[in-house]
């Protein structure tokens, strides 16, 4: 534990004491809270040259995720490829949203269809399909890759009879209506991605990081085919100080023509990382 802290703290890692428990535990096999309470456990035969070729892909910001294949996302594990984005718990803000819009509307006891566009691991929608075992679901991605990650990941969690996936770009060829629309989209604006942690800049794929200039531009995709698709809640990831841009591109394409109720939700930081708007007619 002693000899990973101090090649990661060198290697500039981010609270390399946990990250060093993580990369331990990957090693052996054992928990982390095990690693905690007995630490005088010595490695057992061929522990030390796993954890040596660990160690070396973690200090090269390789994220642990990406080197197991795996990352849990609210309590389930969810396969990687290169292809798709890495979940991070912030997306988990966006699973507490639907949630309660479920209980609100009463989703909970009647079936009702899912849209997720740009699909990934599936995290999100596959996610929402367990939570709501009366849901169906299309999961959507320009990449095949993707597809095929988000695929396997509905297998592995026993919900592949509940959930599609199909490769379009955004809203381009999707045939509605749908009760929900969700996304995780790019948005990061073009120029600041060069500044991104190596982590994410590195390893995350660049399609679903870039969103345009300002960021903005998959949302304003998404906001100009929800008339057609859509006939309840579309709820969407932002950035960190996106919420009331992103809230304006929504808001914009339904003024004209029919009411929308709009709704902000924060992270665990008190940042706003998900908006949310249902449709009224």
């Amino acid at each position: 534990m002693r000899i990973a802290q101090r090649a990661l703290t060198a290697a500039g890692i981010q609270d390399p004491a946990r990250e060093a428990r993580r990369v331990v535990s990957a090693a052996s096999g054992l928990p982390t809270q095990e690693i905690i309470v007995r630490p005088e456990q010595p490695l057992g035969p061929g522990v030390r040259e796993r954890l040596d070729g660990l160690l070396a892909r973690r200090c090269a910001h390789e994220p642990l995720s990406r080197i197991l294949g795996e990352r849990e996302f609210y309590g389930r594990r969810f396969a990687l490829s290169p292809a798709t984005l890495d979940p991070r718990p912030d997306s988990e803000t966006l699973i507490g949203a639907v949630l309660g819009i479920a209980e609100r509307e009463r989703w909970t006891g009647r079936p009702i269809r899912i849209l997720d566009i740009g699909t990934g691991t599936g995290c999100l929608l596959l996610t929402l399909l367990a939570e709501l075992p009366l849901a169906t679901g299309l999961g959507t991605d320009v990449s095949e890759e993707a597809l095929d990650t988000a695929a396997r990941n509905a297998v592995s969690l026993g919900l592949s009879g509940r959930a599609d996936f199909a490769r379009h770009d955004v809203l381009d060829g999707i045939e509605g209506p749908f009760d929900l629309v969700i996304s995780n989209p790019p948005y990061i604006a073009r120029a600041e991605i060069a500044s991104l942690s190596p982590e994410v800049r590195d390893y995350d794929p660049h399609a679903a990081l870039d969103g345009g200039e300002d960021g903005l531009s998959i949302y304003r995709r998404i906001a100009a085919g929800l008339d057609r698709t859509l006939t309840g809640w579309v709820v969407l990831e932002v950035g960190a100080s996106q919420a009331d841009a992103v809230a304006s591109v929504l808001q914009q394409g339904f003024v004209k023509t029919r009411n929308a109720e709009v709704c902000r939700y924060q992270d665990l930081g008190g940042h706003a990382r998900c908006v949310a708007m249902r449709i009224q007619s």
